[in-house]
């Protein structure tokens, strides 16, 4: 038999991953569609291997913030600042945000969304 596996595999702490910066160079909602250009997955390819995985889920279909999260298996956070310096340097381009508004309104949103996967 071989070396055994290390049980927590190829593991990569978040701070390692956005340089340790855990603030978005700007703010970008949950819900925002995000969309990858093709000059965008090409210079992906260099910008290593989070943000192109993120740029090829993008170019597929339209992916939100959060569903890129998921499907990247990034922590939600890590994910924020890796999309807003990919959206700030060219990468992918932010399609639609949802407007400014109140907490009352988010909490609505949210409440809402909340609902729905409770139904799910």
């Amino acid at each position: 038999m071989g070396q055994p596996q290390d049980p927590r595999g190829n593991l990569v702490r978040p701070y390692a991953v956005t340089r340790g910066r855990t603030e978005p160079r700007r703010d970008i909602p949950i819900e925002a569609v995000l969309v990858a250009s093709q000059a965008g997955l090409q210079e992906a390819r260099f910008a290593g291997h989070d943000k192109y995985r993120i740029a090829v889920l993008c170019e597929a279909k339209a992916q939100s913030l959060a569903e890129l999260a998921a499907l990247s298996r990034l922590p939600l956070g890590v994910a924020r600042v890796l999309v807003a310096d990919m959206v700030a340097d060219g990468l992918l381009s932010l399609h639609s945000a949802a407007p400014k508004t109140g907490f009352t309104e988010r909490m609505d949103l949210l409440e809402r969304v909340l609902s729905g996967l409770r139904k799910l």
